[in-house]
């Protein structure tokens, strides 16, 4: 049993926004969550872009985890073919549409042709960059630098070619001191002018420069495929940028720097023309010249600075970067490492990264040599040995292989298609066929659980090699990424052993035609007593439509979720019943069926007031007919990604008397039982149904959105009623001599944060928790040798349709009354400074046996932090603090 009491909070807040690309097949939809984005291609303008009547149509882009390359396949519907994706993370975006004339053949790929070329080297290209938190460097300034193009004599070409230039704000042809410039080589593949139609170089020279972060320099993107790249760089190039821009021609102000190909010419001028750069940049580069210890000395006495990025293990040149790095340490040439970025791979989000770092070095001296914060160091990089099973594989860093068998080596198109998209939709992301004839992908996933198949020419396969299997889906397999960085990877990584609770099979007899024996899965907590003198409280939770008993713990994860809020105090101890709902009067069923064989089999209360039921979709249809037709025999419910509405006849004086939570989800608008939720919703408050709706959770109708579901509904189950945002005072007697209590000081209204305080990247808001207070008059048999835990969660923030998430919520608690055996609980720092924010439950304080006897006082400093530039209005949310006894 536990103690709960509520605090409503508000304060004035804001959201960012999106800028969408020049391509008007592309738009963001109108959504509860911001960054999604629809396209819609139009069926008539595929063939004549293609020459191919398409079956098969699909978005490609950078859209899968680590920004790799992904398909979403789109929809036929009124015309047009649609997909659509979100929420994106701020970011530069770059996609093509494709079509097949069948999923044997080659996909043929085309852009819209009434949108620009954007990417000179891939004129099928689009771009969409996507504003906000983390990407304002890569966004566009008022009255920013200038990019021109130079065109010069190739003597190795024999030809003109040209460079693009980048010349800062203000800049000053006429300045007395020439600018430092820095020289630019694209990859092999790759355009020059890719530097600013990918890299968004300007973007990120412009803001570096007028916020003072880096030197005003002139930047010359030069064209690196050549023959010879010593004689077009320095013979051309050089001379060429130096009579048309007032720039440096001595060592001291140039700079060079490359990717792949052009880090390999970058650094190989350093060798061979040493004293002509005095900065060297290599971005996912590597060296084949060795370098002598005269000329190791001879490059340090005229260098000031080489610098060394690459992406995570799956930018194809990670070991040739591991490798120079080991060559140039071995020749004693003097270098800075940036480490290994563990986000993104080969890719251009990466180059960018590195660039920003890159420019504000080259021609300063930062007092920090060392990589850039969360990357890792630089070390080999090998997988398995092809056949190794079981897969996928899983590094310690979060980066998955998946591998077929030789079975498909004669196939066209192998993909992975899984739950790795954004808020956890379904690309299909390509696989490269190996020598042996086998196909991997490997790309970082971040923490969670997640399911997959092999579609190979259209047609799904399962990964033979992983043992996992999930019953009502043969073809499904899954996983899990461990990791508490994320919700679903604190709440779905297996816990200890010994801190499992049980999963058994419990055979019942159903009231379907024939009366057959069915399943369900049976969850107890660790330390079930059968023969406890009070029964445990029994939550019935039921799987969707095409799913089954199995599909909560094969595909759901419920048993490593109910593990991790036990383990953390989060839950009460209770028996947790997952049934079959197919084919069947539920209502009769879960009543008559499943509750008696649960409290035959199990130690489990009949009283209502210990039973739960919540069900997603076609279980949430389930749970709501349930309710309507038995008021009251379950006093928790919860409906996910829900429909339905109130009947006519139905008792709502009953449903409100008899129910203690009715808690409703649903993900955002890519659910496509959003709208129904919605009415629902509406025929909830017309009636006079008492209900709380959750914030939306961003996502499609899916297991991630119903995990989130589940993560929160838990913690609320078998409290006091926390719906009406007051303080509520209880006690849990075991016996005549003493009790525990909770009590909370009067609060008013609520808790009003502060105005905003601008800290930067962020506005502040901060506040106090009334004095919260624990008396414990326990005798020493009741509460044997344990203590108690305080902890609190909130809910999100939300404004006239806008959402700030319980992760932006962050507090420092405080023990007023310090004593031995009396813990306030660690600070809780919020999303923005990587921390996982109140969005689950944390301690305030706890105390041992030692500790628990008498009053305890404590409060808490409050915070709420938003990024800067946000939209005004009146957020307010809820923050819920709870005792627990502790065993």
């Amino acid at each position: 049993m536990a103690t709960v009491a509520a605090l409503g909070a508000t304060s004035l807040l804001a959201v960012q926004s999106a800028t969408a690309a020049e391509d008007p097949w592309v738009a963001e939809v109108e959504n509860v969550v911001a960054d999604v984005y629809r396209f819609t291609v139009p069926d008539a303008a595929i063939e004549p872009a293609t020459g191919v009547d398409p079956s098969v149509v699909a978005v490609e882009g950078n859209f899968a985890p680590g920004k790799t390359w992904t398909t979403l396949n789109m929809g036929a519907s009124g015309g047009n073919w649609t997909s659509t994706i979100g929420p994106l993370e701020p970011g530069l975006y770059y996609y093509q549409y494709t079509a097949r004339p069948s999923w044997g053949e080659d996909a043929v790929a085309f852009r819209n042709p009434a949108s620009p070329v954007e990417v000179t080297a891939k004129p099928t290209w689009n771009t969409l960059f996507v504003d906000g938190p983390g990407a304002e460097w890569l966004a566009d300034v008022p009255a920013g630098g200038s990019l021109e193009t130079l065109t010069y004599d190739s003597s190795v070409a024999d030809a003109e070619r040209s460079a693009l230039v980048w010349t800062p704000p203000s800049y000053d042809a006429d300045r007395a001191e020439p600018y430092p410039v820095l020289y630019l080589l694209p990859d092999s593949g790759q355009s020059y002018r890719e530097w600013a139609e990918l890299g968004r170089l300007g973007q990120i020279l412009d803001n570096l420069t007028v916020e003072g972060n880096a030197e005003p320099m002139v930047v010359v993107m030069g064209d690196g495929d050549s023959t010879d790249a010593r004689a077009e760089v320095i013979d051309n190039i050089l001379p060429a940028a130096e009579g048309a821009y007032n720039v440096s021609d001595e060592a001291a102000g140039r700079a060079i720097a490359g990717i792949g190909r052009g880090a390999s010419q970058a650094l190989n001028l350093q060798i061979t023309d040493t004293g002509v750069f005095s900065k060297v940049g290599s971005f996912s580069g590597s060296l084949a010249a060795n370098i002598s210890a005269d000329k190791a000395a001879q490059i340090n006495d005229a260098t000031d600075l080489i610098r060394l990025y690459v992406g995570n293990v799956t930018d194809p040149r990670y070991n040739g970067t591991v490798a120079l790095a080991d060559k140039l340490g071995a020749a004693g040439v003097e270098f800075q490492s940036d480490g290994s970025d563990p986000e993104t791979g080969g890719t251009w989000d990466t180059w960018q990264k590195a660039l920003h770092d890159f420019a504000q070095r080259v021609f300063a001296s930062p007092g920090d040599t060392g990589p850039s914060e969360g990357h890792l160091p630089l070390e080999p990089h090998a997988l398995p040995a092809p056949g190794t099973t079981p897969t996928p594989w899983t590094d310690e860093n979060g980066v998955v292989t998946f591998e077929t068998g030789t079975e498909f080596a004669d196939a066209n198109n192998v993909t992975v298609w899984g739950n790795f998209g954004p808020a956890g939709s379904w690309p299909r992301t390509p696989m490269t066929k190996q020598d042996d004839g086998r196909w991997r992908l490997t790309m970082p996933v971040e923490p969670g659980s997640y399911y997959y198949k092999f579609v190979v020419e259209g047609v799904d396969h399962k990964d033979e090699t992983n043992p996992t299997t999930v019953f009502s889906e043969p073809n499904w397999s899954t996983f899990q990424v461990p990791g508490d960085e994320t919700l679903r990877g604190e709440y779905t990584t297996p816990v200890a052993p010994e801190s499992r609770g049980s999963v058994e099979v419990m055979e019942y007899t159903s009231s379907a035609n024939g009366n057959p024996t069915r399943s369900a899965y049976v969850w107890t907590p660790p330390g079930y007593d059968p023969e406890r003198e009070e029964p445990y409280p029994v939550f019935y939770l039921q799987h969707g439509g095409g799913q089954t008993w199995t599909d909560w713990v094969e595909v759901g994860f419920a048993a490593q979720i109910l593990d991790n809020h036990y383990l953390q105090g989060n839950i009460v101890p209770m028996v947790v019943v997952m049934a079959n709902g197919n084919g069947v009067n539920f209502p009769n069923e879960i009543t008559q069926r499943i509750t008696v064989a649960a409290e035959e089999q199990y130690n489990v209360s009949s009283e209502a007031e210990d039973r739960a039921l919540a069900g997603l979709s076609m279980g949430s249809g389930h749970t709501l007919s349930t309710l309507w037709a038995h008021p009251g025999a379950f006093a928790y419910i919860g409906a996910m990604s829900a429909f339905g509405s109130v009947p006519a006849n139905a008792d709502v004086d009953a449903i409100n008397e008899g129910t203690k939570l009715m808690r409703i989800y649903s993900g955002d608008i890519q659910d496509f039982t959003y709208g129904a939720t919605l009415s629902l919703i509406s025929s909830l408050e017309d009636r006079g149904v008492e209900h709380e709706f959750a914030p939306i959770i961003p996502g499609p109708h899916s297991w991630d959105v119903w995990q989130k579901s589940l993560i929160d509904f838990l913690p609320r189950l078998f409290k006091g009623d926390t719906s009406a945002g007051i303080p509520v005072e209880a006690t849990i007697p075991e016996g005549e001599n003493g009790v525990l209590a909770l009590t909370i000081a009067d609060f008013g209204d609520g808790v009003a944060l502060s105005e905003p305080e601008n800290m930067g990247d962020r506005l502040r808001m901060t506040g106090k928790l009334p004095e919260v207070t624990v008396s414990d008059s326990r005798t020493a048999q009741q509460a044997g040798v344990g203590g108690w835990s305080v902890t609190g969660q909130a809910d999100a923030f939300t404004s006239a349709g806008q959402t700030i998430t319980a992760d932006h919520f962050g507090w420092v608690p405080h023990v007023l009354t310090p004593r031995p055996g009396l813990v306030e609980g660690p600070p809780v720092e919020t999303v923005l400074d990587g921390g996982p924010g109140l969005e689950t439950p944390s301690a305030l304080a706890t105390a041992s046996s030692e500790g628990r006897f008498g009053s305890a006082t404590m409060d808490a400093d409050l915070m709420l932090e938003v990024p800067v530039g946000t939209q005004p209005g009146t957020y307010t949310g809820m923050l819920t603090v709870s005792l627990f006894p502790v065993d």
